[in-house]
């Protein structure tokens, strides 16, 4: 989940990303994660008119499965693929297995049992910062896979248009099967694993973005105007 705070002059709000990626999905072992707070408050660049042409909610239910334990690691220090259907339209995203093992051994162990499939994107940030954030099989910001993997690849660690990170409870190493997209160039600390970046589909990350949220978690913060759903999520070594 991305949570959304106000400044204390001027009320000008600044946005930090939060999740309860690795805790279980009834909360009992991990709180709302924090993502961080950006250095800009400026006005999404993607609010120009126009969106995507989202389809339908998918008719299956997320699994939500839990798991006792992070997966070993048994991916290559090698570059993967993650080809991600959505509703809005396919993002396909290079993971990098060398910078953040456990990071891309842990998607493609979730993928491989379908966790991602149709769960919604249940956050979308226009203003601070522009990212959609992904992964929770409730839709709630709370949920995850019930096992937590450590941060990677954090040294000098920026987020540029096209960044797939992971989102964390503001703790080290709580980071579990929430994740965001940067849509746009995003000022962020170093606290959020970056393993991947989009190769395909920027375009419908950043229709999403205008179409707009419903500013439930306040001005510029909230869920997708038009849902997103993951239809399907599939990673496949490069």
């Amino acid at each position: 989940m991305i949570r959304k705070t106000l400044a204390a002059a001027g009320a000008v709000a600044v946005a930090s990303l939060a999740a309860a990626c690795g805790g279980s999905s009834n909360g009992a072992a991990s709180d709302n994660p924090v993502l961080g707070t950006p250095t800009s408050a400026a006005t999404s660049p993607a609010a120009a008119p126009g969106g995507a042409n989202c389809g339908p909610k998918p008719t299956q239910p997320a699994r939500g499965a839990e798991y006792p334990a992070e997966p070993k690691v048994t991916v290559a220090p090698a570059v993967y693929t993650a080809t991600i259907e959505t509703n809005c339209g396919e993002i396909v995203a290079a993971l990098d297995a060398k910078a953040a093992p456990h990071t891309v051994n842990s998607f493609a162990f979730l993928s491989e049992h379908h966790y991602f499939d149709n769960t919604p994107c249940h956050r979308l940030t226009t203003q601070g910062i522009y990212v959609l954030q992904c992964g929770d099989p409730t839709g709630s910001g709370t949920g995850g896979p019930g096992y937590t993997i450590p941060d990677e690849n954090l040294t000098g660690a920026k987020y540029p248009a096209g960044t797939l990170a992971m989102a964390n409870t503001g703790q080290p190493h709580t980071g579990g099967s929430q994740f965001f997209f940067c849509y746009a160039d995003t000022n962020l600390p170093p606290q959020y694993t970056p393993f991947g970046h989009v190769t395909q589909g920027l375009d419908v990350l950043q229709a999403i973005a205008k179409n707009g949220e419903d500013d439930s978690n306040g001005p510029g913060d909230g869920k997708p105007n038009k849902p997103v759903y993951i239809l399907s999520f599939t990673v496949t070594k490069a």
